[in-house]
């Protein structure tokens, strides 16, 4: 197939193109052209690299068109963030590809309720990052449960991977948590630290985009969480990464307004919005319907980013 991946560079994108390659697809690669892929790969010599403005052309209802103009079997959407962007999108696209699929995210759901949770527990999405992603959902669904379009939607957790910072037991992303717990210094968590984080490696989400193209009868019209095979808590999160140093973890648990007063205005927001949702997604759906199957562990993958960032000197600490 052709395939235009939109936003190829990024997280997911650095790990989706070598697998598209791989698998014989040819390969467009749309993004604006401002960053390289966090890993190289001999894969990228046979992509055709398109550089492209979203915001610009969708201000001017040309993005849609832009990427019909490829003339793409299928494309897979990594940044699609509000409903009139994917709308401009499906319009332009209408009749002319085989599928299009859409990352979404895992907050779609709100604050968990049964946990794990399946993709049928009903949106209550807050925040406008998941309410905007919970109605680009539900629109890519109908038209395509009402045999108008052909989409699927994967929800990743927080990804995570070489090159940049993960989601950390405090629940933000200051990589100075990190270097603490390898150094047995203190560190403050909120409430009890029993809240939970749902990582995911953004090589299983570039398997979960390969697979459910390659599924495309089991997978259209569909949605699918895209999260290692269990949820942490901050506290085994915090007392994992401490393990990895041959040190105990040394906790203090504080009350939310107190705990607040610990970090910066930016890192109690990112704590607050992560607690809140306290995610624990099931695997169940994509493993049975695309053979999604994780390589990666919540610890596995963040021990890899932490690796990273021990190589790149953001963390201090004996190499794991």
């Amino acid at each position: 197939m052709r395939v235009v991946v939109i936003g190829a560079t990024g997280h997911i994108g650095t790990f989706l193109i070598p697998r598209l390659v791989d698998a014989g697809h040819e390969v467009v690669a749309v993004s604006r052209g401002q960053r390289k892929p966090y890993r190289d790969s001999a894969a990228w010599q046979s992509v055709t690299m398109v550089n492209l403005e979203r915001s610009t052309l969708e201000a001017q209802g040309r993005f849609g068109d832009a990427v019909a103009e490829l003339r793409p079997d299928a494309v897979i959407d990594l940044v699609c963030f509000t409903l009139a962007s994917a709308e401009q999108l499906v319009s332009a696209l209408c009749g002319r590809v085989q599928h299009l699929l859409h990352c979404g995210t895992i907050w779609v759901h709100g604050p968990s309720v049964q946990v794990p949770t399946t993709e049928s527990q009903p949106r209550r999405p807050f925040g406008e990052y998941g309410i905007q992603k919970a109605e680009i959902e539900a629109f890519l669904l109908k038209e395509a449960r009402m045999g108008n379009f052909p989409a699927t939607i994967l929800h990743p957790g927080h990804i995570v991977g070489p090159g940049w910072a993960p989601l950390n037991p405090a629940g933000h992303f200051n990589p100075s948590v990190f270097t603490k717990l390898a150094h047995g210094q203190e560190v403050t968590l909120p409430n009890f630290g029993m809240e939970t984080v749902h990582h995911v490696h953004a090589d299983d989400v570039a398997q979960a985009f390969s697979q459910a193209l390659c599924h495309w009868s089991s997978s259209v019209g569909e949605s699918f969480h895209v999260v290692s095979p269990a949820a942490v808590s901050l506290r085994g999160y915090a007392e994992a990464v401490a393990g990895w140093f041959s040190r105990q973890a040394n906790l203090k648990f504080l009350p939310w307004e107190e705990f607040t007063s610990t970090v910066t205005e930016a890192e109690a927001k990112s704590t607050w919005d992560h607690i809140a949702h306290s995610p624990n997604a099931s695997i169940d759906k994509a493993m049975r319907l695309i053979d999604y199957q994780p390589r990666y562990s919540s610890f596995e993958a963040v021990k890899e980013a932490v690796r990273w960032l021990i190589d790149a000197g953001e963390v201090s600490g004996q190499t794991i």
